[in-house]
């Protein structure tokens, strides 16, 4: 048999799939890798640790599936973006942790360049609105912060990569370096008209040029082959990169202008295909580069991102230990036939879409004698499907496309009373696809698209098949009634920080 390859590196764990040609996964392995806090509000990740992680999911896969090179046609890259790691592609010395997309160390940077610079400036540059969410400030603390670095990256021997470049550079055997427009677009540095850094926004944060790594195309290039030493033991062409959300909707198969779908994953993040026109948002969303193909028009994409979803099912386990597993906390949700008044919402490193407010922190709202820990479980839950409709509501109002269903997956969507309320609140059909691992899948069709390996976009499509639906239930004046109690617990998380 004949196999592509999907490196899938996610905020907690690396993963490697080998897909069939109908786009069935055949085999895969998934490694944890720690999560370092370093301080409130800072997150880091050991760039080795999740290289050796990602060689030993890769050998344990092609062991299960007794396969080797020779049988991989190609291996693609979806990964967690915004996450920045900076080295030295001459000497391979790592200079500092990942720097983690939910890490907020660049507040202040980011609070100072709003009083001079208007949102609408930016959004019209790079399609992103001001946040420490986003690679360029974190980029500039640790010029800032690290001794000699800033020297060192005029001298071009540091590389500030998000982890697609990461991954490639050492499949290559530290020969490419390289992040596809789709990362490129979270640096909040590339320019989303011309698909090049730009040059007004590398000087605004400080940033050499020659320290950012080459932007390539999503799909039809082939970036480099794999070391023959490295975890494949021999070469397999690297082709086909997109970050996470991207890859989640083209594994969605969401080629065509007003599809959209939503990941469930440690945030949640909704994501429309606008097609090749730049729609800006007025509404707190994203403006993003769903894919390119080489030689072609880019396809973009209106997104909104919630910094924390999955996350929080793992915070109940491990921090307030009110459960043992996602599927006992899913258990208790569905033994109460409501939140008894009970409203969470997880701003741990603030709210993101569509409010975009750092100084937001989380709560627990509506606390009485009656409410137990099961109504906590399912307010829990409810908190996701709640941040995805304010998500959902921006999103049609600027797109001005009214979706008449919702595209799911990630690993939230094994929450049968997740997704069910999630539908009652959208109030349209919320369907779930046989092969739920699309973030996975969506590289790799990337990557098979660039080596011949799927004739077109229609074969594609084809292999998408619908496994679950859920339907509205809920009545209006109830949705109604309890989108009111979540905006009024929404305002009870602003002005905390100062």
């Amino acid at each position: 048999m004949k196999y592509i390859g999907s490196v899938d590196q996610g905020t907690t764990s690396s993963r490697f799939i080998l897909f069939d040609l109908k786009g069935h996964p055949v085999a895969s392995k998934q490694i944890e890798h720690r999560q370092i806090f370093p301080q409130p509000g800072w997150v880091e990740h050991d760039p080795w640790e999740i290289w050796f992680n990602t060689c030993e999911a890769i050998r344990n896969t092609l062991r299960d599936a007794k396969a080797a090179a020779q049988d991989v046609l190609s291996v693609g890259i979806t990964n967690q973006r915004e996450t920045i790691i900076a080295w030295n592609p001459k000497t391979k010395e790592v200079y500092h942790n990942a720097i983690v997309w939910q890490d907020l160390r660049g507040s202040a940077l980011i609070d100072k360049i709003k009083k001079h610079y208007s949102a609408e400036w930016l959004r019209d540059r790079c399609g992103l609105i001001f946040s420490p969410y986003f690679a360029a400030s974190k980029i500039a603390w640790l010029l800032e912060n690290v001794p000699g670095l800033r020297n060192l990256a005029r001298q071009g021997d540091v590389v500030f990569g998000t982890i697609d470049t990461w991954l490639v550079w050492n499949l290559s055997g530290a020969k490419a370096v390289v992040t596809d427009v789709t990362n490129a677009s979270r640096y909040m540095l590339m320019n989303i008209n011309t698909l090049k850094w730009d040059r007004e926004l590398l000087e605004l944060f400080g940033i050499p040029e020659q320290a950012l790594p080459r932007i390539v195309p999503s799909i039809g290039e082939i970036y480099a082959y794999t070391d023959k030493d490295g975890p494949f033991g021999g070469k397999v062409p690297v082709c086909g990169i997109l970050g996470d959300q991207q890859a989640a909707l083209f594994g969605q198969a969401c080629f065509t202008e007003g599809l959209g779908k939503c990941t469930y994953g440690t945030g949640c993040f909704m994501l429309v295909n606008t097609g090749h026109k730049l729609c800006k948002s007025t509404n707190g969303l994203l403006t993003t580069v769903a894919y390119q193909v080489a030689g072609q028009d880019p396809v973009y994409a209106l997104e909104g991102s919630i910094a924390v979803a999955g996350s929080l099912v793992q915070w109940a386990r491990d921090n307030l230990k009110i459960v043992e597993s996602a599927q006992q906390l899913d258990s208790f949700a569905e033994s109460v036939p409501d939140c008894g008044g009970v409203y969470v919402v997880p701003a741990f490193s603030g709210l993101f879409a569509p409010y975009w407010r750092s100084d937001a922190r989380g709560v627990i709202a509506g606390l009485t004698g009656f409410a137990n820990k099961n109504h906590i479980c399912r307010a829990i839950l409810e908190a996701t499907a709640f941040q995805a409709n304010d998500i959902f509501k921006s999103m049609e109002a600027d797109s001005g496309i009214r979706m008449s269903v919702l595209k799911v997956d990630g690993g939230l969507t094994n929450s049968k009373p997740l997704m069910a309320f999630q539908a009652d609140i959208l109030g349209i059909p919320v369907v779930r696809p046989v092969v739920i691992e699309t973030t996975a899948l969506g590289s790799a069709y990337a990557s098979g698209l660039t080596v011949k390996a799927f004739k077109s976009f229609e074969e594609l499509s084809e292999q998408w098949v619908e496994k679950n639906r859920w339907v509205a239930c809920m009545d209006e004046r109830t949705r109604e009634e309890k989108m009111g109690y979540w905006k009024k617990a929404v305002e009870k998380t602003l002005n905390w920080v100062d």
